[in-house]
């Protein structure tokens, strides 16, 4: 029989609530929970459960679950761990559609609390039951000031706008989240503490939230996605949908997941995978909370997301070059402008005061106040900025008085379709509220400092130039053989058809073998131990370099298997690789990993034996274009050595983007592939190609 299906709805916008556990209790969780609800005004049916109180206040108690009415659309358990399980029990048979629980202790607190969550899933998933928690705050919901949690919840109801709804797995977090979001006279739809997500998670909230039409962004703090992939999917719908979804993730750092055979396994740590995969599909992860609270403050205010470039009205040539230092360090570009590419501006500029980005107006607009709305004028209609910011020197309740009326009319009066964002930059200085809320009435943001502004809008200027180069993997064809270690010669023979360049190699199982094929391929050559259980090869004596003649290769073969015998003593080689010795260049590493939960992933970086010391790595998508990859390819710390540093040629960066599109194939064409290392890649002048050295594969 097909278990009924969970209706989200009941939970978040109910009409019946039942309180186990409601009491009369100043501060006790159920009275807190009922008194939130009464102050609120909630016209739905409410019953409370105490079996030792049959009248609590002005409203009658039940003694049990079992008396409850059938079909009650929420119940908020406000009672210890240990009857918890009973009451999941009873108020599914008494067809109850969702439960929160406050209780902690569960999966968080050992086998037992374990055991009893997923007894709790299992129930809920038999009944359609909706859980949220255990170990959670519950929920508000602000369009119709519904509070179900046992925070005191002041009365901010959205009435008739769109909100920001908040999604969090901490609940501590999603209600200091909301606080700065209301002091910044920000609506929101709804707050939902999902906790341990027993049978409820982030991503059901994130469904129901794209189609509710009373949300217009999501802010998220989550430490864990326990549905990758799906989380993806709705990340790219809510995309589609322009609501955008702002996440902070704690974790970054945690070290990585532990890997039995690649560099590139060890590097792409888990924090940092999960940000290029939701990156990718379209979420802004922020770095603190304040940047949380700051980007959802702009993409809410605005009412879109700001577009890429900015310009920026300032009065004082110190803070100009002060802006100039910050916006190159956090990554936002500043479109250089002068007297001469800029003529609207420039009539409206007095004579003395030169076109530049950001502008210096000095303090001319004192006795000028038109200036603001002439200046701001030519920047709306100049098509090389997507978004304006007033940093704008305060000082006081009289200066106030005459700079912002005419910042404000100015405002009003131009419509802008872009976004203008107002930056005080004296933090403290005595602003009249009227102001900021006039600001505020005409999507117009205020923040105290121009430098949480400059770093918010890096976070939305990297996110709208995101998808600029997309590009799917080529098809291809890949036999993978049984699971486990592929060493070098059978990855490659896998990978060469694919389009990966290799030296020219060959194995050879007797001594006799590599005499003849080192003198087939022409010396130098190096020689390479091949086995499964030799990841790293140089480790164990494995590898031996620029072998000039047969005498010398008789030398590597008895020192090589010397080594091998003392390093793993019975290990039976696969044989000895062969191959032609390349010419030196600049190493790279290559690699590539199909994440269990995330999916696939390439990384590139600078490589050979110190790759993961150095970490000077970049995570990219698979469906990234080759231009894209180039892009990403002169973004790693030391990318200049791949343009031509100090006099060196240019490197050919085409060729290692080519081999990043191989190794997405690779990944697209055989799912089994859990990682596959290139390490390192040799990379040569522009036009010279590049070859891979190493190749390691791990298959599952």
């Amino acid at each position: 029989m097909t278990p009924p299906a969970r209706n989200l709805g009941r939970l978040l916008r109910p009409r019946s609530v039942a309180i186990v556990g409601a009491s009369a209790t100043p501060g006790a969780l159920g009275a807190t929970v009922l008194a939130n609800l009464e102050r609120q005004g909630f016209d739905g049916d409410i019953h409370l459960i105490n079996p030792k109180r049959a009248v609590i206040g002005s409203r009658q108690a039940l003694g049990a679950i079992d008396e409850l009415p059938p079909g009650v659309d929420v119940a908020v358990l406000a009672i210890p761990r240990a009857a918890v399980l009973d009451s999941i029990r009873a108020l599914a048979g008494r067809g109850v559609g969702a439960v929160i629980i406050f209780s902690a202790g569960f999966a968080e607190g050992g086998e037992e609390g374990l055991a009893e969550q997923r007894e709790i899933a299992r129930i809920a998933d038999a009944h359609g039951m909706v859980i949220e928690g255990p170990n959670c705050l519950g929920l508000v919901n602000y369009i119709d000031m519904i509070p179900l949690t046992f925070v005191e919840t002041p009365s901010f109801p959205l009435g008739d706008r769109r909100g920001v709804a908040i999604v969090s797995q901490s609940g501590a977090m999603a209600a200091v989240l909301a606080v700065t979001l209301f002091s910044r006279a920000i609506g929101l739809s709804y707050s939902i503490s999902t906790g341990n997500e027993a049978a409820s998670g982030v991503e059901d909230y994130v469904e129901y939230l794209i189609a509710d039409t009373k949300t217009k962004a999501i802010a998220m703090i989550v430490e864990q996605f326990r549905q990758p992939r799906r989380f993806l999917a709705l990340a790219e719908k809510a995309r589609a949908a322009g609501k955008p979804i702002i996440l902070l993730h704690p974790g970054k750092s945690s070290a990585a997941r532990e890997s039995a055979a690649t560099h590139t396994g060890a590097m792409a740590g888990d924090h940092a995978l999960m940000r290029v995969k939701v990156e990718r599909a379209g979420v802004l992860v922020a770095d603190t909370l304040e940047e949380l609270g700051d980007t959802i403050d702009i993409v809410a205010t605005c009412g879109i997301v700001p577009g890429a470039r900015a310009a920026v009205l300032t009065e004082s040539g110190a803070f100009k070059a002060l802006t100039l230092d910050l916006c190159e360090a956090v990554g936002l570009p500043l479109p250089v402008i002068d007297d001469n590419d800029a003529p609207a501006l420039r009539a409206a500029l007095p004579p003395f005061v030169p076109v530049s980005n950001p502008v210096d107006l000095t303090a001319q607009a004192l006795v000028d106040p038109d200036l603001y709305r002439r200046a701001l004028s030519a920047l709306l209609d100049d098509d090389r900025f997507g978004s304006i910011v007033f940093a704008i020197i305060q000082t006081d309740a009289a200066t106030c008085d005459l700079k912002f009326p005419p910042i404000i009319d100015a405002i009003r009066t131009l419509k802008p379709a872009k976004s203008i964002i107002f930056a005080g930059m004296d933090d403290g200085a005595q602003v009249p509220a009227d102001y900021i809320a006039a600001l505020r009435a005409l999507n117009v943001p205020y923040f105290p400092t121009p430098d949480r502004v400059f770093r918010a809008m890096a976070l939305l200027d990297r996110f709208a130039a995101r998808r600029a180069e997309v590009a799917a993997p080529a098809l291809a064809s890949i036999a993978l053989p049984a699971a486990g270690v592929i060493p070098e010669h059978r990855a490659k023979e896998l990978l060469r058809p694919l389009g990966i360049p290799f030296p020219p190699a060959r194995l050879a199982r007797t001594l006799a073998e590599a005499e003849a094929i080192a003198s087939d391929l022409g010396y130098p050559v190096v020689l390479k131990a091949q086995s499964p259980a030799l990841s790293d090869k140089s480790d164990a004596g494995g590898v031996i370099v620029g072998v000039e003649d047969g005498p010398a290769v008789a030398d590597a073969w008895a020192r090589m298997q010397a080594s091998i015998a003392a390093h793993s003593p019975g290990l039976v080689l696969d044989g000895i690789l062969v191959e032609a010795m390349g010419k030196r260049g600049l190493e790279l590493i290559i690699g590539a990993k199909n994440d269990p939960e995330w999916g696939p992933i390439i990384l590139v970086g600078f490589g050979g034996v110190q790759a993961e010391i150095w970490k000077d790595v970049r995570l990219l998508p698979t469906d990234l274009s080759r231009a894209a990859i180039i892009e990403e390819l002169y973004a790693l710390k030391s990318g200049a050595l791949l343009q031509g540093f100090r006099g060196s040629p240019a490197m050919d960066a085409g060729a290692v983007a080519d081999i990043v599109l191989a190794l997405g194939a690779a990944l697209e064409a055989g799912p089994a592939i859990r990682e596959i290392d290139l390490n390192p890649v040799v990379v040569y002048p522009a036009g010279e190609g590049a070859v891979a050295l190493d190749a390691l594969m791990l298959i599952d």
